[in-house]
C-alpha cells in the first residue's frame, strides 16, 4: 500500500510528462506543415485538444504497459538482478562514507551475503523497519517517479519517434527530434538511477541510526 500511494502522489508530475511530450510533438507536426503558422494559435485550443482527465488516462495506459521488473531493467540496463538492492552490500553499501557495514552485519547477526538475491531479500528486510523514515520515503518517492518517467521515456522513443518520422514532413527535423528523445531517456535514466541507489543506502544509513 506504501507504494501504491506513493505512485499516486506521483500521478500528477506523470500526467505533466505525457501532456508536454504530446504537446511539443504536436507543435513541431503542425509548425513544420504549415510554415506561415502564427504560434499563437498552435496552443490557442491546447485545452480543448488535451483535455487533463485524456492526459491522465494516457500516461495511466503507457505507464501499465510496463512492470516494475521491466521498468527496473530500462533504468538499470540489466536483465538479470537489475534493482540496486541486488547489490546493497556488495557495491553500494561500501561506496558510502555514511554506512560503517561491519556495525551493519552485528545489527543482522551474521556476514553479510554476497548472492545477489540475498542481498536483496536481505535489503528489503531492513527496508521494512525504516520504510516510513521521511529520508527513505522522500527518496523512494523520487526513485518511483524517475523510474516511472524512464519507462515512459523509453515508450517516447518507440510511439512518438515512430509518429515523428511519418507526420513530421521534414526528415532532418525527424531526426532531431528523435535525437531529443533519445536524450530525455539516457538523462531520466541516469537519474533514476542515481536515487535507486540513494534509496538503497539511505535505507542502511537509517537502520543505523535507527539502532544507536
Amino acid at each position: 500500500m506504501l507504494a501504491k500511494s506513493l505512485k499516486e502522489q506521483n500521478r500528477w508530475q506523470i500526467w505533466f510528462v505525457v501532456a508536454v511530450n504530446t504537446l511539443f510533438l504536436c507543435a513541431i507536426v503542425q509548425v513544420n506543415s504549415i510554415q506561415a503558422v502564427d504560434l499563437r494559435g498552435i496552443f490557442k485550443n491546447v485545452d480543448g485538444f488535451l483535455p487533463p482527465t485524456f492526459a491522465l488516462i494516457i500516461s495511466t495506459v503507457l505507464n501499465g504497459l510496463l512492470s516494475a521488473d521491466n521498468k527496473a531493467r530500462i533504468v538499470f540496463l540489466r536483465w538479470r538482478h537489475a534493482l540496486p538492492g541486488h547489490r546493497a552490500f556488495t557495491d553500494y553499501g561500501k561506496s558510502d562514507p555514511r554506512i560503517d557495514l561491519a556495525r551493519l552485519s552485528k545489527i543482522l547477526g551474521a556476514a553479510f551475503p554476497t548472492d545477489p538475491t540475498e542481498q536483496n531479500q536481505t535489503w528489503y528486510r531492513f527496508y521494512k523497519t525504516v520504510e516510513n523514515s521521511p529520508a527513505v520515503l522522500q527518496t523512494h518517492r523520487d526513485f518511483l517517479l524517475l523510474r516511472d518517467y524512464t519507462g515512459l521515456a523509453a515508450l517516447f522513443i518507440l510511439v512518438f519517434g515512430a509518429v515523428g518520422f511519418y507526420a513530421i514532413p521534414s526528415l532532418t527535423t525527424s531526426c532531431l527530434y528523435f535525437l531529443l528523445l533519445l536524450i530525455q531517456y539516457f538523462v531520466v535514466r541516469q537519474a533514476a538511477a542515481h536515487y535507486g541507489v540513494r534509496m538503497v543506502t539511505t535505507v542502511l544509513a537509517q537502520k543505523m541510526a535507527q539502532t544507536k
